[in-house]
């Protein structure tokens, strides 16, 4: 059998690794990277604030050149200040300047929980103008509608905070391991709700707000967590744990309890509930990374009330019409992928090196020195292992299934567990989703594709006693991994009901986020991170425009994303294959905080407007049209048109938001197979027109029975201002034939 092997060997090796180091500077070692805060600055030009900044360093160091080769970094927008390599006395004599409020060391700051925050451009340290003109969400209540909160973890602490905001009219209620004491200046109320939960359920839970699953308090941390120095999991992902809004205050609706599974699950009236009180208290974010069917009228309730509700859009991916929470005038959020790997080493015995993905970080002798016995198991369910004696080894797994499952890669560990196996390598599609190879607890446990799977497998073919040794999981961020990506897992549109409606709206991180649960911090992968991410950028584009409606946000967020990496290539999907995404990936795209701060137009909406075109129950209610318009003509930053038969018009109104004079062009990109005209072409506003109307226009170029394709219809300035709105039409020539999927 060896001859049949190729000639050549691919080796994987890994000296990428070294750049990714913090390393000494050799001649320069005595020297370190200190943050100089000079205040703020009333300079109009940024350039003369820099140079400002030359001077006073040359001043120090005595020589322009030096000066110049020591400054990193100069703050020259919202504040000024500088970063540069200074010594320790140069540092300190800097800091006795009467112009200089504080020197500072330079925290490495590599991988985080808000790795996933500074891959948004929301750098922390140095803020951001979002986070500088929301000041950080503080005033704004955030409400978890969840599994409760863990209200030790680090990421609540209230240290430095101010009062309550006097609107609140919520209430910290006490029970099992929850009193008053748990409430205060950042969780500022929390309430549970037992109806309609199994009492078996409840015999193993807290019967109080406190969270005994990790999930509310997981997603938490992520909306508003406070600023946690020092947070890592076993090592891996070191640095800095915060919320994206991490001044925001939060309340707490624990509505999901405990199952046999192990999961979460609530009922809808406990959801129903929660959000009933959350509209009395006074939130003004609702974050709900949950999956229910029958809280539309509630949730409607809330946007009536000025409240952003946010849903995660389901874990049922890469499957189309498999969204969930698809209601109009609720933000559905897909999960993507950021700028962080966590590649791991495979050595076999033969010496060849292959790079898989995994969360491994038990270093111990025997795993990271020694090599140990490698086994094929096939699929690794019962058939295949059939009684193996595999005490010893590390066992080769493939699993081929079309899902991203991952009881699926479950019970192939617990069957090579069960069999004395002490480690796993799954070979399997391509994907990010490594929560499966945290729960080994530091065993080893590796995801590769089919093609390194096969070359492993080759090699325990044609050796008579084949041997692996696998390193421990390192850490890479930054340009060179391909990022971002939607989620293998994360749900896909088109929406089944209503199908006049593009689902999901954006996506956001949600791949292997670290955020608290308990007292220590995690990774998460799911929807339900990526839920808490525009949870958090809504509550600080509410503090920035305190005006603003929830559709006006929404219209922000949607319109301004990026369909786009930082190379300027399209957006990936991960899926049976991997394809370029498309709306129904990702909505209007990835989310751009910074540019959402300033859309130029937004796309407003009456609440009372969604009762013209959806009764909210399956029975005709009061507040509810009998005769109901179609979807597509709602005001919607998107556009979905599943039946289109010849010609149809569609109107949408625009808000500027932006400067008071502006002319904005139509740049309209049709859907293949469509063709589009807007009327006007031009829109002109000023002080006294801040509202336009426009119509477009769509008519089939042919008569075939089609698919859904995807355009885009974009209004420019001519300057910054670029917004966006995604288009999704299909082609029907007979109603009783459809190609949806």
């Amino acid at each position: 059998m060896a001859s049949r092997l190729p000639s050549f060997l691919i080796i994987i090796t890994f000296l990428a690794f070294s750049c990714f180091q913090v390393m000494p500077y050799g001649a320069e070692a005595t020297k370190k990277l200190y943050i100089v805060y000079l205040g703020e600055r009333k300079h109009e030009d940024p350039h003369h604030v820099t140079a400002s900044h030359h001077d006073m360093l040359t001043s120090l160091l005595g020589s322009k050149e030096e000066a110049s080769a020591s400054i990193v970094y100069s703050y020259r927008h919202g504040f000024s200040g500088f970063a540069a390599m200074l010594t320790e006395s140069q540092a300190k004599l800097l800091a006795e300047s009467p112009e200089v409020i504080s020197v500072r060391p330079s925290r490495n700051y590599q991988l985080l929980t808000t790795r996933s925050w500074n891959y948004l451009g929301m750098n922390y340290v140095h803020p951001t103008k979002l986070l500088r003109k929301s000041n950080f969400g503080d005033g704004i209540i955030i409400g978890i509608i969840d599994t409760g909160i863990w209200p030790e973890s680090k990421s609540f602490n209230d240290d430095g905070y101010g009062p309550i905001p006097s609107r609140w009219k919520g209430k910290c209620e006490v029970g099992e391991a929850f009193d008053s004491n748990n409430c205060g200046r950042k969780i500022i109320g929390a309430r549970y709700y037992t109806a309609g939960i199994d009492k078996k359920n409840l015999k193993s839970e807290y019967l109080s707000p406190r969270d005994f699953i990790g999930h509310g308090t997981h997603t938490a941390s992520i909306a508003a967590g406070s600023v946690v120095e020092n947070v890592s999991f076993h090592g891996l992902a070191a640095g800095v744990a915060r919320g994206g809004a991490p001044k925001a205050r939060l309340a707490i609706y624990k509505a999901l309890w405990k199952t046999d599974q192990g999961g979460g699950a609530g009922s809808s009236a406990t959801v129903l509930k929660a959000i009933d009180d959350a509209i009395h208290d006074g939130v003004d974010i609702l974050s709900l990374s949950i999956s229910v069917e029958e809280d539309s009228f509630g949730t409607l309730h809330a946007v009536a009330r000025g409240i952003t509700v946010v849903y995660a859009a389901g874990n049922a991916g890469p499957i189309p019409q498999t969204l969930s929470n698809t209601a109009p005038w609720v933000i559905t959020v897909a999960a993507s992928t950021i700028d962080r790997s966590f590649p791991t080493v495979i050595t076999l015995g033969d010496h060849r090196s292959f790079v898989g993905q995994s969360i491994f970080y038990n270093s111990t002798e025997g795993t990271e020195s020694n090599f140990k016995a490698l086994a094929f198991g096939g699929s690794c369910d019962k058939e295949s292992l059939n009684g193996t004696n595999l005490a010893g080894t590390i066992v080769l797994c493939a699993v081929t299934s079309l899902s991203s499952d991952l009881s699926l890669y479950q019970d192939a560990l617990t069957g090579v567990l069960k069999a004395g196996g002490e480690g796993i390598i799954m070979a399997t599609y391509t994907n990010n989703n490594l929560e499966m190879t945290e729960e080994c607890k530091g065993i080893t446990c590796v995801f590769v594709d089919f093609v390194i799977g096969y070359q492993i497998g080759m090699y325990i073919y044609t050796e008579s006693t084949p041997v692996v040794r696998v390193k421990r999981t390192r850490n890479v961020i930054g340009k060179e991994v391909l990022s971002p990506k939607v989620a293998i897992f994360s749900s896909r549109g088109p929406s089944i009901l209503p199908p006049g409606v593009l689902k999901p709206d954006i996506a956001a991180p949600g791949v292997s986020i670290l955020a608290a649960k308990e007292n220590s911090y995690i990774f998460g992968s799911g929807t339900s991170m990526a839920c808490p991410h525009v949870a958090g950028v809504a509550a600080l584009l509410k503090s920035m425009h305190p005006n603003w409606s929830h559709a006006a946000i929404k219209s922000a967020l949607v319109t301004t994303a990026s369909i786009a990496d930082e190379y300027g290539m399209p957006i990936q999907a991960e899926g049976f294959p991997r394809k370029i995404a498309d709306p129904f990936d990702y909505g209007g795209g990835h989310i751009d905080p910074n540019k959402a701060a300033d859309p130029g137009l937004i796309y407003d909406i009456d609440p009372k407007d969604y009762h013209k075109f959806f009764n909210c129950t399956l029975k005709t209610i009061e507040i509810c049209d009998t005769k109901l318009r179609h979807a597509s003509y709602l005001n919607l930053p998107s556009i979905s048109i599943p039946n289109l038969k010849s010609s149809m018009t569609v109107w949408r109104t625009v808000t500027n938001v932006g400067k008071v004079d502006a002319v904005y062009k139509a740049i309209p990109e049709p859907p293949p197979g469509v063709q589009m005209v807007v009327e006007p072409p031009i829109l002109v506003f000023d002080a006294v027109n801040k509202t336009q109307t426009f119509k477009i226009t769509f008519e089939t170029t042919r008569k075939v029975q089609g698919d859904y394709t995807f355009g885009s219809m974009t209004w420019w300035d001519g300057g910054v201002h670029s917004v966006k709105i995604p288009i999704a039409i299909r082609i029907v020539i007979q109603d009783f034939y459809a190609n949806i999927a």
